[in-house]
Parts: C-alpha cells; structure tokens; sequence
C-alpha cells in the first residue's frame, strides 16, 4: 500500500471587496487633497495654519459629534432613522443666551450652566415627540430648528449680541504645539466622546439600538431610553459648541443655522471609515478636520467660500449613494443571491 498524500489547498490573497476599495479611495483623496494644498499654498500644512484649523473645526467638529450619537442610536432607515435638522439652530439659540447673560454681567457659571441647560432642553423636547410621541425624526427635528430660529431671534432682536470674559481669552490663547486651548478641548472633548461610544456599556448598547433595535429589545435593553438620550446628548453637544462658537465670534450672531450642512456632510463622511459603514465618533472627528482643511485651503488660494456648499453636497451625494449600493451587496451576500 501506497500512502497518499493530499496537498494542501492554495490560499490566493483575498481581494479587497467593496467597503475595503471605499476606504481605501477616501484616505488616498483626502491625501491627494492635502498634497493639492500643499503644493498651492507654503502654509498650509505649517504648525500654526494647522492649529488654527483645530480651532475652527471646534464648532462643527462637536456638532458632528452629536448628530452621530443620533444617526448611531436611530440607525439609518432614511426618512425613519436617527437625524436632527435642528442641531445648527440649537447652536445659535445656546451661543445667544451665552452672550446675552455674559453681556448683561452674569456670572460666568451661571451663563454656562444657562446655556448647557437650553441644549439639553432642546434636545429634550426633540426625544419627547420623536421616542414618546412617534412623529418622524425628519419632521420632528425640522420643528424645533424653527422653534430656536424664533427663540434666537426673540432674544437677540435677530441682531449680533458682543460678549467678552476673561475665560474666552483663556480659550483662545496658544498652548502645547501652537494650537489654542479651545482646539486642545474640541480635541479632548472627541476623545471623551469616543472612548464612551466604544468601551462602555452606554456606547455599546446605542450602537445595538441603532443596527438591530428588535434584537436588542428582546435582549431586555431600552430601545427607547437609549434613543431620547441620543438626542439629549445631541442638545448638549449643540451647547458645547455654543460655548466654542461664542469664543471665536467673542459674541452671538445670526445665521448659526447656516452650518447645518457640512455638520451633516461631517457627520456621514464617517461612515466610510467604518467597518459596517456605520456612523462612527472617529469617522466623524476625521471628516470635520478634513472639511475643515479643505475651507482652510480654499481661503489660502483665494477661492471663494461659496464654493465649500457645493463641495460638501457633492460629497453627501457621494457617501450615501456608495454605502447603500454597498449595504445591498452585502445583503445580497448574506443571502446567496
């Protein structure tokens, strides 16, 4: 008798599959777009354009925070998944009774516990009517960005509103690497907010509510409860960036509203850096620092601004378009059709 032996199969490299190409094609564009800049301007990657650019992003940087603590929690379903429109109104309406108290004298705790009181009430008021009342996030989130456009101006007499403390020049001051205290805090403030998404239980069920809310009821988690806290987070993440916003304007002004489309462009560019092109906190951090270079450059080669509108559109075209091409050849896999 003879033994045979059977070679052992070939393993061929696995070629990467669609998601992987997405991810790779966006770090190489955000590269590429970087170097364009480079090439263009001489400052544009110095250590102080750069620190400036932290700075900058601080506003719409948290925002994007919170409005995906929201898309995470309410999943991705379209016109019935997590969204809040009203999250770059909320911003003005926080930046507003931050000014007008520190305007009027008021002590600068109370103006602060003021105005993180407003966002979370905010995004109270949005949790109530869309996890309680059941009306759709989409026209929810619109009512109530009405809702603080009307506040904002009541308050303000729609007019700018100055205000100055010694606590906004400590912000705005350089620290470590040239880049201001308020950039360190944006920062420090995204590290906090990942690290709760991705090592607690809080971070970990939201996340199950979003994907799977059946499977996660059924596994005794509230779907609910865990949903209006998104959209309280939301609120206070709106108020955070007031604080921000109030610093770099050293006061409140109209048109706070006017962000609200790179804060969702920020937001949905990171699904491309998720493995289950989800929302991610990271993904987040890393859209709204590089849409932020990208106006940084644009103003360094004396483009005009108005052409950052129809950047960011086309982008959100461009994510959503690719990830739910890709989200229906993954279930296509998954059921061996």
């Amino acid at each position: 008798m003879t033994d045979v032996t059977q070679a052992a199969p070939i393993e061929h490299p696995r070629k990467p599959n669609g998601q992987q190409w997405l991810q790779h094609i966006s770090l190489l564009l955000i590269l590429l777009v970087l170097a364009v800049f480079a090439w263009l301007s001489p400052i544009f990657l110095t250590v102080i354009n750069l620190g400036n650019v932290s700075q900058q992003t601080a506003v719409v940087g948290t925002l994007a925070l919170g409005l995906t603590l929201v898309l995470s929690g309410g999943g991705l379903q379209g016109i019935t998944g997590g969204i809040d429109l009203s999250i770059a109104a909320n911003l003005g309406l926080c930046a507003a009774v931050l000014a007008s108290q520190l305007n009027a004298g008021h002590a600068i705790p109370q103006a602060l516990l003021l105005t993180l009181f407003t966002g979370a009430a905010m995004g109270l008021f949005n949790a109530l009517a869309i996890v309680w009342l059941g009306i759709l996030p989409l026209l929810a989130t619109l009512t109530s960005m009405n809702i603080a456009i009307g506040l904002e101006m009541v308050l303000t007499g729609n007019a700018s509103v100055p205000a100055s403390s010694d606590w906004q020049n400590l912000l705005l001051a350089n620290g470590p690497l040239g880049v201001s205290w308020l950039g360190w805090s944006f920062l420090c403030l995204a590290c906090a907010a990942i690290a709760l998404c991705r090592f607690t239980a809080f971070g970990l069920r939201l996340q199950a509510v979003g994907s799977h809310p059946q499977a996660a009821n059924a596994a005794g988690i509230s779907v609910k409860r865990y949903r209006a806290l998104s959209y309280v987070l939301c609120g206070v993440s709106a108020a955070f960036a007031a604080i921000a916003s109030v610093s770099l304007l050293s006061g409140s002004s109209p048109g706070a509203n006017d962000n609200l489309l790179m804060v969702i462009a920020a937001a949905l560019l990171g699904v491309v850096f998720s493995r289950r092109l989800v929302p991610t906190l990271g993904g987040a951090l890393i859209s709204a620092l590089f849409l932020s270079l990208i106006a940084n450059g644009f103003q360094l080669i004396n483009v005009s601004s108005y052409w950052i509108n129809g950047v960011e559109g086309a982008l959100i075209l461009l994510v959503v378009a690719l990830t739910a091409l890709l989200r229906r050849r993954q279930l296509r896999s998954t059921q061996g059709v």
